[in-house]
């Protein structure tokens, strides 16, 4: 894991993620948190600051964080799912409203769990740069600031687990049936954010045995061949977490 640099000094990029060789330098970002736990958001303050990130707010409850989204149209927030006053669904509820107020706001949600049904309600809302990572995940700060990066720049990056218990509840008429158990899992890697060229070194295939996976995966999901690569990427995405 890479550590941070002195206060006031970028951090050096080129082993940020040895998860996926496919690391995104997005540059400085500016970045609102929302976590009601003191702990964790101070520490997601340094952590951010120290990778040379600025933090424009950092809020305890979901009114405030659509009000700093509204106010700093920021890069990406952190939001935790749950906040004040019944500590449910505060957090998720606040992030689907501030990406209705402002559309298509970066949204990385954190969660303690994995509650699926807070995973499909996100992801309900239109286009991309959404997150789901379980609170675990931001102890791998490779890992986190990996996802950071994605979500930022437009990815859905899903928590490992959530993939695993959406795939556990698929029902029988599973749209993704056609698929091969190799398409299958090139389909889950997608959904995490890995590029094709990352897919193919965790599988261990070459590159062009994932594109022509990708192809049948758009083929046998019926995605319209007039999208765009990145579009018909995040429908089969969505296909998947919603099957």
């Amino acid at each position: 894991m890479t550590s941070a640099g002195p206060a006031g000094d970028a951090p050096e990029r080129a082993d940020a993620a040895p998860w996926d060789p496919d690391v995104i330098d997005t540059g400085p970002m500016r970045v609102v948190i929302a976590d009601d736990a003191v702990l964790l958001r101070e520490g997601l303050i340094r952590l951010l600051t120290e990778w040379g990130h600025e933090v424009v707010a950092a809020v305890g409850d979901g009114d405030a964080l659509v009000e700093a989204v509204v106010l700093h149209r920021p890069d990406i927030s952190v939001v935790d799912v749950r906040m004040p006053p019944s500590h449910t669904d505060e957090g998720l509820r606040a992030a689907v409203e501030a990406r209705r107020r402002v559309p298509g706001t970066p949204i990385l949600v954190l969660s303690q769990y994995v509650e699926v049904s807070y995973a499909d309600d996100l992801l309900d809302t239109a286009g991309g740069g959404i997150g789901y990572l379980l609170k675990d995940r931001v102890a791998a700060i490779d890992e986190f600031l990996d996802a950071l990066a994605r979500v930022a720049t437009g990815g859905t990056v899903l928590d490992p687990e959530v993939i695993s218990q959406l795939l556990v509840r698929r029902r029988r008429d599973d749209p993704l049936a056609a698929l091969t158990p190799r398409e299958r899992e090139v389909l889950a890697l997608m959904a995490e954010g890995r590029s094709n060229t990352a897919i193919a070194r965790v599988l261990v295939v070459s590159d062009g045995a994932v594109e022509k996976h990708v192809r049948n995966i758009f083929t046998k999901l019926d995605l319209p061949p007039d999208a765009t690569t990145h579009h018909r990427r995040v429908l089969a995405v969505l296909t998947h977490l919603r099957a």
